[in-house]
């Protein structure tokens, strides 16, 4: 049944067949108006935070990402070399 609150009651849109003065379970679903568009931000908005990932993601994002080992794990000299040789391949 679709019913519109009016602020102080919901009205049915319908006629509906319910015996008057029984009392009813009712779960309300908003119905949002056709056409309304939601803007990006709002869109990126309801995802924000909502990422659940390990603790050190940001750090270890590239193990995470393509699997190379954890940095932690690596020597400040290896970390230093691997990023030296890599940045030409990014021109």
């Amino acid at each position: 049944m679709h019913a519109v609150f009016d602020g102080e009651v919901l009205r049915p849109e319908a006629a509906v067949d319910l015996e008057p003065n029984a009392r009813y379970l009712v779960t309300i679903e908003r119905k949002e108006k056709k056409g309304a568009q939601q803007n990006l931000w709002d869109v990126l908005s309801a995802f924000s935070g909502t990422v659940e990932g390990p603790e050190d993601w940001s750090k270890e994002h590239e193990h995470y990402l393509y699997g190379t080992p954890r940095r932690a794990s690596l020597p400040n000299r290896q970390i230093c070399v691997r990023f030296a040789s890599d940045w030409r391949s990014m021109l």
